[in-house]
């Protein structure tokens, strides 16, 4: 299944949130914001389940300039799929920082430029005249994932998103519902592989994320063109750079320890690879396969579990943390409807 053909999968067992229930006749539309750092991202999440409509706005520091682009974003993106803003069932949005999905705040974003804690929820809710349910950025990109994923229809999904950026973590759907936990679910970045490795920014030594993360190639192989570390890293192993060949393989290797730490730990069906590195799409999932194709071929018990086949790309011609967004607004509305 193409990643521009998504399953129409919906995960359950969201805290419900005020805003319009789903009618006897199904869900409403649903609208999921993205509030990254540079960019804000839109989707219009439809009663099937089908992507209706995207957008992408520039965000600007603040708490109140990012309710006013995220209100903004909301009503072009409604408007793009033909909807009436007042006649959705909700608005789900991600945020990074420290959320309290119970009621809404948001604290320490400090890429968007919020400090304090800020009601970010009630105060967009107030703004647009619809319910809003807020979560951390990365657990709305494993919803939007398991959305997505080419797994069938209608059956509850175990799936990580495994981040690949500056740092390195995972957002956990299990069983159909975000794993949030007591606030540290899916740090594996900071779970030390080598502990007499250098020192991690967490206090630790030897952490993964010095190793799979973004930042971690870019220490592996220094940029010289302007482009991102990443690209010109595997486009020197694939001309036959014996160093570059050497430094991809041991990245590659990096993050197959973090994919054998999710199936390991809570036996996950899928690990998505996204963020920032998964952007080199095919070149990046070969080599992890590879990685894990390598490490099996040494264990039994690693070859019994199968890794590599579990292990696809977050698709890229939709926003995927804007489409969970979306679905956790959805699931909001159906909890209060049932």
């Amino acid at each position: 299944m193409a990643a521009d053909e998504p399953v129409e999968y919906r995960p359950r067992g969201e805290v419900p949130r005020t805003g319009r229930p789903a009618t006897a006749s199904g869900p409403l539309p649903t609208v999921g914001l993205d509030i990254g750092g540079t960019k804000t991202l839109a989707a219009v999440l439809g009663p099937g389940g089908d992507v209706l409509a995207q957008a992408r706005l520039h965000t600007k520091r603040g708490a109140q300039a990012v309710v006013e682009v995220a209100a903004r974003a909301v009503r072009e993106v409604a408007a793009e799929a033909g909807v009436v803003v007042a006649d959705l069932g909700g608005v789900g949005v991600g945020v990074p920082g420290l959320v309290s999905h119970d009621d809404g705040t948001v604290r320490y974003a400090v890429n968007v430029g919020i400090a304090a804690p800020f009601p970010l929820a009630r105060r967009l809710s107030a703004e647009l005249g619809v319910g809003v349910v807020l979560d951390n950025d990365l657990n709305i990109a494993a919803l939007g994932a398991a959305h997505l994923a080419p797994d069938a229809p209608g059956r509850p999904l175990d799936l990580a998103f495994l981040a690949l950026g500056t740092g390195l973590a995972a957002g956990l759907v299990l069983d159909g519902a975000v794993r949030r936990g007591s606030g540290a679910a899916g740090e594996i970045g900071h779970i030390p592989i080598d502990p007499a490795g250098p020192v991690c920014p967490c206090g630790q030594r030897g952490c993964l994320e010095l190793y799979a993360s973004g930042t971690a190639v870019e220490r592996l192989w220094p940029a010289t063109s302007g482009r991102p570390a990443p690209v010109e890293l595997f486009e020197a192993a694939a001309q036959g750079n014996p160093a570059a060949v050497a430094a991809r393989d041991a990245y590659a290797d990096a993050v197959a320890a973090g994919v054998r730490m999710l199936a390991l730990s809570v036996d996950v069906r899928r690990v998505v690879l996204g963020g920032g590195v998964s952007q080199l799409g095919q070149p990046l999932l070969d080599a992890v396969q590879a990685a894990l194709a390598r490490q099996a071929g040494q264990s039994p018990f690693l070859a019994s579990l199968h890794l590599a086949d579990r292990v696809i790309l977050a698709p890229h011609t939709v926003p995927v943390a804007a489409v969970g967004a979306a679905v956790l607004a959805r699931n909001a509305a159906l909890t209060q409807a049932s």
